[in-house]
């Protein structure tokens, strides 16, 4: 079966920043037709009726363009925040509230599926990480969730994604954790699922050299992933190079794997960053090359 391939718009950020143009690039310069958005093209807090005019051009890309957008993103900006782990709950209402309008816009948007990471602890003052957040913290987590998947079903969504990050203060970072916090939110609303990425699961630093494996991730966890990410990386840090870098991920071993964890037929996006002063002819270039290397790679079947 040949995999799904779609490419995460976070290299289009602050570049090419609407439909009319990230569509094209994506369709004509990488030849994929399938994207997930990223909300570091759209926050949703602006104005609704600013909202609602972007939406309605994102509904159009199928048609006028050929690319379906799977699902949308939080992006790095949201990110940033601590979300609805921060340390004052008034701070993780703002960060639900957030989400809940990332969802209407999804929906009005024709995007079924929205997910990313959800937020982490504050650091302590002394510089040491415990093996897992507080259970309080957790059980707020879990409680929002359930929240969220009924403002997602209202708004008309399908799934929701939580991506699992390699750091402490986050939540989850270990297949068990992972395993854990899926069993939680069974039954909500709007089914939560995982979106795994290889930068994350193969971080050494945090597993340690020989442990640090996608393998562990898509066998134990295989019917509860829905998408997949994949970056070119040295396992020594969330890189998020493209496949014009040297590094560690062989696209090639990546579809055999996700292939034979049963997986083949779940969507991965290439999800990759770049630094705002680069030339933007060398990042199409170097996307372009990337996205050619992985079509190569999860075409066979």
């Amino acid at each position: 079966m040949a995999t799904p391939l779609g490419i995460n718009l976070s290299f289009c950020v602050k570049r090419w920043v609407t439909p009319s143009l990230w569509a094209p690039v994506v369709r004509d310069r990488l030849g994929l037709d399938l994207v997930q958005f990223s909300f570091d093209l759209v926050d949703p807090t602006w104005p609704d009726e600013i909202l609602d005019d972007l939406a309605a051009e994102i509904a159009a890309v199928p048609e006028r363009h050929g690319v379906t957008v799977h699902s949308a993103f939080i992006g790095l900006a949201h990110y940033t925040f601590n979300q609805m782990l921060h340390p004052d709950p008034r701070v993780r209402d703002i960060a639900e509230r957030w989400l809940g309008r990332a969802y209407r816009f999804a929906a009005k948007a024709g995007i079924a599926r929205v997910g990313g990471p959800l937020g982490a602890i504050a650091s302590r003052v002394d510089g040491a990480e415990a093996e897992a957040i507080p259970p309080a913290d957790y059980d707020d987590l879990i409680a929002r969730m359930r929240r969220l998947a009924v403002v997602a079903a209202e708004a008309g969504l399908t799934e929701l994604y939580v991506e699992p990050t390699p750091m402490r203060r986050e939540w989850p970072w270990t297949v068990e954790q992972a395993r854990t916090m899926t069993a939680d939110v069974a039954g909500s609303a709007v089914p939560w699922r995982l979106c795994v990425d290889w930068g994350h699961g193969t971080f050494e630093p945090l597993y340690g050299r020989y442990r640090a494996r996608m393998e562990d991730w898509f066998e134990a966890l295989a019917p509860e992933i829905g998408a997949v990410h994949i970056q070119q990386t040295d396992f020594q840090y969330d890189r998020h190079w493209d496949f014009t870098e040297a590094g560690a991920v062989d696209p090639t071993a990546a579809a055999d794997l996700l292939a034979r964890t049963g997986l083949a037929d779940r969507p991965v996006f290439l999800e990759v960053f770049y630094p705002f002063e680069r030339d933007d002819r060398s990042i199409l270039e170097a996307v372009a090359r990337s996205a050619a290397i992985l079509k190569t790679a999860f075409s066979r079947g």
